[in-house]
């Protein structure tokens, strides 16, 4: 079972961040995470990006600079991935700030933009991509070095609130994915004053906390040093397996709960519980 939120300060910062979390869907908690903790996400990054798993993508053109790499649901075969998500505080953390009593894990996903990268994150909302229908669901977007505002994934204060899922949108082209029946993401980026952005710096061992419904997005990066980030993805006491039409990432995985039923299985085990 997951490491136990000992820190007092860190346990009162959960606590004040609660409400913010309820209404704007994402919030950044400090120091969450000690250096050694961040030290064994890098050691699992490194292996996975000179060995990547069968979902690996490299979102860069080749002739253009930069590299955009994104991979998941590779934790049970890289230790430090494992360590970090079974061990760590991140579902604790998740537990708390959701309120609720048991968190599952759901799966991990690294995102790396070397130095000059230009493509963006899209603007896109999680939950729509997952096999999961519930109100508690949230990620964990750790960074592996230090991250500025104007590099770091933002995102759109109460959009979780809204009622609304959005289609899909490809990593790639920013499209959004054909066959879910959804409307695509409002023009975010070309609206700015239209809604209300937050995001913040950040340091190795800070992570923003965010709901699976809140719309996000994130530039390239311009800047001289790299953008590891490591986002962990949790679910809560009333979420179950679900199948959506058109596009899934990830795919479901062939030993899945059955559809309607609870997660807890050994494809998304439980990892912590409250006392």
């Amino acid at each position: 079972m997951a490491g136990t939120v000992t820190d007092e300060t860190l346990a009162d910062q959960l606590a004040r961040l609660r409400p913010a979390y309820e209404r704007d869907g994402a919030v950044c908690v400090r120091g969450a995470f000690s250096p050694e903790w961040i030290a064994a996400l890098e050691r699992g990054m490194e292996e996975n990006l000179a060995h990547p798993g069968p979902w690996a993508k490299h979102y860069t053109a080749e002739g253009k600079p930069g590299h955009f790499f994104g991979d998941y649901c590779n934790w049970r075969r890289i230790e430090g991935y494992r360590e970090f998500l079974l061990h760590s505080p991140a579902a604790e953390i998740a537990g708390r700030l959701m309120g609720s009593r048991k968190v599952n894990l759901f799966h991990e996903h690294v995102l790396v933009k070397e130095p000059g990268t230009e493509e963006p994150t899209p603007w896109h909302h999680d939950q729509p991509y997952w096999t999961v229908d519930g109100a508690q669901v949230c990620s964990l977007w750790t960074p592996l070095d230090p991250v500025a505002r104007d590099t770091a994934v933002e995102f759109v204060a109460g959009s979780h609130l809204w009622g609304k899922h959005f289609a899909p949108a490809s990593f790639s082209d920013s499209k959004p994915r054909e066959g879910t029946g959804l409307e695509p993401v409002p023009d975010i980026a070309g609206n700015p004053d239209k809604y209300e952005l937050i995001g913040w710096d950040l340091e190795p061992g800070d992570c923003i906390v965010f709901h699976g419904l809140t719309l996000h997005g994130a530039p390239g990066n311009r800047r001289k040093g790299r953008r590891r980030a490591f986002a962990s993805r949790w679910t809560g006491d009333d979420v179950t397996f679900v199948l959506r039409p058109g596009y899934m990432s990830p795919p479901p995985p062939e030993d899945a709960p059955p559809v309607g039923a609870p997660m807890d299985s050994d494809v998304y085990p439980v990892v912590w519980r409250a006392a």
